[in-house]
């Protein structure tokens, strides 16, 4: 019999918590031994990427819902013919996603949703400026054509960037007639561009969307003939990347810097499966080669004998979507 994939949900959701502790228990308990993945809690809401059997997901998808203030859960799926997460992990943290800005309030001072399907009429209007609050690495597997790319590593670095760079790219010329630009904001999954949103509402620049149910809703909705996205879309597990109705792409990942490689990468005389790529070829010692070749090697025994290896380690550590 063939077993079925598994359903992988990526959810968040702004929204007042009281008792992240409480909340972190209660979801422990309702991914119980069939669900892994990521769940991170805090006052602010809760955000994260898990998968399972569609029933598991089912129960907990629907368990969170009926927290006060999460009915409206956001929530992309997708499937996976292998497990894209080893493990369950469920902790409480200070924001959901991370981004430094004491004062920030997404639940009360986000932009305004744009959805998938008016998101293309948006992008194309020469006066909305498209910002990508994406990291590099995320923008160099795909992009919208002609988004602003800040080229942080971090999303905690995306204020400094606006403050150093950002800001001076939304100022027009005195007298300009279409007045203050509009600003349309994107991510993986509408989580960090609804921070962003807010933040840059807090700045003063008061015309500002983001795309609701970010990259991932686009993908998955707006048909690839018409699509305006190039490349494919970084996720943060072991897919490493998807493209147009979410299907899983042609990047890998580096097990030396766990950064995204490409098909051309992979042709590079600097990628070693399960060692190194050209990012982080030159950088890794003799022992730490050695190390990353002993530890690939356990990998594949385990797979060839049907088990998980416990040093296996996922994509970039983290939940930013």
């Amino acid at each position: 019999m063939t077993t079925p994939p598994l359903r992988v949900a990526a959810v968040y959701r702004f929204a007042a918590v009281v008792d992240p502790d409480s909340l972190r228990i209660r979801l422990e308990a309702l991914c119980g031994d069939e669900v892994l993945g990521t769940l991170l809690v805090a006052r602010e809401g809760v955000n994260g990427t898990i998968a399972g059997p569609d029933p598991a997901i089912e129960r907990v998808l629907a368990g969170l819902r009926a927290v006060p203030g999460f009915a409206d859960l956001e929530v992309k799926t997708s499937t996976a013919a292998t497990p894209p997460f080893h493990r369950l992990k469920v902790r409480v943290k200070s924001e959901i996603v991370t981004m430094g800005q004491p004062g920030i309030d997404p639940v009360l001072d986000a932009g305004t949703y744009v959805a998938a399907a008016e998101w293309n009429a948006l992008i194309a209007d020469p006066a909305t400026v498209v910002i990508d609050t994406r990291n590099d690495y995320e923008a160099d597997v795909g992009a919208f054509a002609g988004a602003i790319q800040p080229r942080t590593r971090t999303f905690r670095e995306f204020a400094d960037w606006f403050e150093r760079e950002g800001r001076a790219m939304l100022d027009r010329p005195g007298g300009d007639e279409r007045g203050p630009p509009r600003v349309a904001m994107y991510c993986t999954g509408g989580i960090r561009c609804e921070k962003a949103t807010a933040y840059l509402k807090a700045q003063g620049v008061a015309d500002v969307h983001h795309l609701q149910g970010g990259i991932l809703r686009y993908l998955e909705t707006v048909p690839e003939g018409e699509s305006l996205w190039q490349g494919e879309c970084f996720v943060f597990d072991e897919r490493v990347a998807v493209g147009h109705n979410l299907v899983q792409g042609t990047h890998s990942l580096c097990r030396g810097c766990r950064m995204p490689v490409s098909e051309a990468g992979r042709a590079s005389p600097a990628f070693v499966e399960g060692v190194c790529c050209d990012r982080c070829h030159d950088t890794m010692t003799e022992a730490q080669r050695a190390g990353a070749r002993e530890r690939d090697r356990q990998v594949r025994l385990a797979a060839e004998r049907g088990q998980a290896h416990i040093g296996t380690r996922q994509a970039v550590p983290g939940v930013e979507r």
